[in-house]
């Protein structure tokens, strides 16, 4: 039987074990710059197998949420090196997440306090972080409006551009956020796509977005470096699809020929419960779906997974399971999970924003 803790490669990457730290947004890098502090958080956590960082903003227009970082300019670079270097001295493996938000986003955090951009000028009813006195404070996304289409080839550059840095600064590789109601997802679900052009309509037209990325970045660094994360039924950020079934199935058939890393895969709703009421969805067909137009790269799932779903899913055929809150307050949760140990309790009030507190002070099995 398959073991959470035997080695297992994902195209290019050959990890450790079967565990993946999932994304998890902290607010811990002001002006996009992520810190020394940062370094260690990440360093402490390197007996991943892989550790997929922080959604990270490819261009100043993506982002959506105070202290995020970004991978677009000379200092976040530089602090990206720092990250990169101490997980790599620790024995780990990362990856980057390169995020557009799209609409979740504030004209506070916009240049020129623009509005944001999103596929259509449909507002998402849902929250950002605005960090006001040192305090994290949730505030209402603001009204965005809807790109040309002459814009959205700029942002593909960004992407690639942001693929290229990640390189430079030492990631093994990238994660292109595609799920959680943020832009490319956005283009994806009908909730949010109202678009008669080549971008709206059509499964094939909303989707062509996530591919045209996909393909720029797989040109630019190549496919075994390349993951891609999808959220099929999630209501995160306030997004929904009327059919989602044909419409991810569709994706994961034109994402086999491009040879990824992996697909990363959030079964339900993001940080919620795994079934989402009245949002039904093969997961086992997904999968096939992929597998049957020739997909070979690693196939990870997450959501709410603990060690028995962990080696259910394993047994069950997938490659890597993803963890993200447990990892927040358990620097050492491969050592934990191998152990049957308990697991250290998350502080929620430090979750986002701050310093050393509830982020590089969890202690381990061994402290």
């Amino acid at each position: 039987m398959t073991s959470l803790f035997e080695p297992t490669r994902a195209g290019d990457l050959q990890l450790a074990n079967r565990i993946a730290m999932a994304p998890l947004t902290r607010n811990r890098s002001p002006e996009a710059i992520p810190t020394d502090l940062v370094a260690t958080y990440y360093a402490q956590r390197a007996s991943a197998g892989l550790i997929i960082s922080e959604a990270t903003a490819i261009s100043p227009q993506a982002q959506g949420y105070a202290d995020v970082p970004g991978l677009y300019g000379t200092e976040q670079l530089d602090g990206w090196k720092k990250v990169t270097r101490a997980v790599h001295d620790a024995g780990g493996k990362i990856v980057v997440q390169l995020w557009h938000v799209g609409r979740v986003s504030h004209t506070d955090l916009q240049p020129g306090n623009a509005a944001p951009v999103a596929p259509s000028a449909v507002q998402a009813h849902t929250k950002t972080v605005l960090i006001k006195n040192g305090v994290p404070t949730f505030t209402p996304t603001s009204m965005p409006r809807a790109l040309d289409a002459e814009e959205i080839p700029g942002i593909v550059q960004d992407y690639r551009h942001a693929a290229r840095n990640a390189i430079a600064s030492g990631f093994d590789g990238v994660e292109i956020h595609a799920a959680n109601g943020y832009l490319i997802d956005q283009f994806l679900k009908t909730g949010a796509n109202q678009r008669t052009d080549d971008y709206g309509g059509s499964i094939a037209n909303r989707a062509r977005l996530l591919l045209e990325v996909t393909r720029a970045i797989v040109e630019e660094i190549g496919g075994g470096r390349t993951g891609i994360r999808l959220s099929p039924v999630t209501p995160a950020n306030d997004i929904v699809d009327a059919d989602p079934q044909p419409l991810f199935n569709h994706v994961v058939r034109q994402l086999a020929p491009l040879g990824l890393a992996y697909i990363h895969v959030i079964e339900g709703a993001t940080g919620g419960p795994r079934e989402v009421e009245g949002r039904p969805f093969d997961y086992a067909a997904l999968k096939a779906a992929y597998r049957a137009a020739g997909g070979k790269g690693a196939w990870m799932v997450n959501n709410a997974y603990t060690r028995e779903l962990a080696d259910a899913a394993l047994a069950n055929g997938a490659d890597i399971v993803a963890f993200g809150r447990p990892f927040i307050a358990n620097p050492d949760l491969v050592a934990r999970l191998k152990a049957n140990a308990p697991l250290n309790e998350v502080n929620r009030a430090t979750l986002y924003g701050g310093g050393a507190e509830g982020y590089t002070d969890y202690p381990a099995l061994s402290a």
